[in-house]
């Protein structure tokens, strides 16, 4: 819904800026950025006591931001919204309050504003430290995702950066009431609410991605159309994913008892999440006995399954396409191929997965070590499910998204994610000419304790 949009957009959109758009976003982004700059210099406990406000602020905006998300509902189920981002878009009490809880698990964390990566004498006098800081301003572009906002903002003030969020169209009302609240738990906290903002139009996003002098990094959440349209409309740095094609491998020396709940966990848990199967592969030795009773468990869910010629064998499905194998259903749809051995099911990984998490099940030791050696993704699990890919369950609090690049951060991705570094170096009235030339005197290099 939303790529086609901005796809139009950006067709249409010639060289020349749209002056008064683009001069009152970028008035908000630097408001921003000043505010992080001075949320950046913000004691531990003040912008842990700031979460706190913002957690009590949502908790007593709930009957209201589950109104607002009522509305959001109802107009995109007049919309025909697709049933995967539907399921991202609602929000019942139960998920609502799960997201503040995180909120408050976000303050219990270590800050990572201001820890010391290194600290080194280089000589007498002259000592180097490599901090840790916060990026700045985050843009953070999402579809159907209400939820993000809550993740994303508690993240945000936590490691001091400041962030500008759009949600989809389809998200408005239920974005606009969870941004109230938070800026209201800011204003009590006595922090600037300017740290978060909001963008409700289409033209926004556009120019959002042009600011590169202002903004630090993008986060988009959605599709993988829409992370692909991110990716190559902006000169900021995107960090996310566009694909989730997720495996999940029975080895010749499974326990069905732990594989048959292991794959319909990982398939149905939520099938519309990044971190949910695509593809099950199985190995040839097992396949007559195991596909009958997965088959049986997944049909039993409301699985519509998919096989190879040598699965549709063993159980009545509909035929694969070749298409299936690099396609991500986001719903309770499953590609079933069958394989000769676990180097067959590495290639196969290798060659059509989106690099995001990847589960062998079996009791082979030897088999799971080459497996999670050998398959190049984020996350590489043995004998569970698939969906532990995320940011609360690995003890972050919250997730500002998953990266599927090859370079840091990678993975679910929480406070280390969202700040860098610079070196401080302090002397006596060193000078480089000290260690140059014949006379060069040597550093010392000494690591010095905290």
């Amino acid at each position: 819904m939303l790529i086609n949009q901005l796809l139009a957009m950006a067709s249409s959109l010639t060289s020349e800026r749209m002056s008064g758009q683009d001069a009152s976003l970028r008035a908000i982004a630097q408001q921003t950025r000043a505010a992080a700059r001075l949320l950046a210099t913000l004691p531990t406990e003040a912008r842990n006591q700031a979460l706190i406000e913002i957690a009590n602020a949502l908790e007593a905006a709930i009957p209201e931001i589950l109104a607002a998300n009522v509305k959001d509902c109802e107009a995109a189920i007049a919309d025909n919204i697709a049933t995967a981002l539907y399921a991202r878009l609602k929000l019942d009490e139960a998920k609502l309050k799960a997201a503040i809880a995180g909120v408050r698990d976000v303050a219990k964390l270590p800050d990572p504003v201001g820890a010391v990566q290194i600290h080194r004498e280089l000589d007498d006098g002259l000592v180097l430290k490599r901090i840790a800081c916060p990026l700045g301003v985050l843009g953070v572009i999402f579809e159907a995702r209400p939820d993000a906002v809550m993740q994303i903002s508690s993240l945000a003030v936590k490691s001091g950066n400041g962030v500008i969020l759009k949600g989809g169209r389809e998200a408005i009302y239920s974005c606009e009431a969870l941004v109230q609240a938070i800026r209201q738990g800011l204003t009590t906290a006595g922090v600037d609410p300017a740290i978060v903002q909001l963008l409700t139009t289409r033209e926004e996003t556009m120019e959002l991605l042009k600011l590169d002098d202002s903004v630090d990094l993008i986060i988009p959440r959605g599709s993988n159309a829409f992370v692909r349209f991110v990716q190559e409309n902006t000169r900021i740095p995107v960090l996310g994913h566009a694909d989730g094609i997720c495996h999940l491998y029975v080895d010749a020396n499974a326990d069905f008892d732990k594989a048959i709940p292991i794959v319909v966990d990982a398939k149905t848990q939520y099938p519309a999440a990044c971190n949910a199967i695509e593809t099950l592969l199985v190995h040839r030795a097992i396949a007559p006995t195991f596909l009958p009773a997965i088959a049986e468990a997944l049909q039993a869910k409301g699985v519509e399954l998919r096989g190879d010629a040598e699965a549709c064998q063993f159980v009545a499905i509909a035929p694969a396409t070749e298409a299936d194998w690099s396609t991500e259903y986001s719903d309770l749809i499953l590609a079933i191929r069958v394989v000769d051995s676990l180097e067959a099911a590495i290639t196969h990984i290798n060659t059509y997965g989106s690099r995001h998490t990847e589960a062998i099940v079996t009791e082979d030791a030897t088999a799971a070590e080459q497996f999670m050696a050998q398959v190049d993704a984020a996350g590489v699990y043995h004998n569970c499910s698939t969906r532990f890919a995320d940011g609360f369950r690995y003890g972050f609090g919250a997730e500002v998204g998953i990266s599927t690049q090859k370079m840091p951060p990678r993975g679910p991705v929480g406070l280390e994610g969202l700040v860098t570094y610079k070196y401080q170096l302090v002397g006596e009235g060193h000078i480089a000419a000290t260690y140059a030339g014949s006379q060069a005197k040597p550093f010392t290099h000494r690591d010095l304790a905290e």
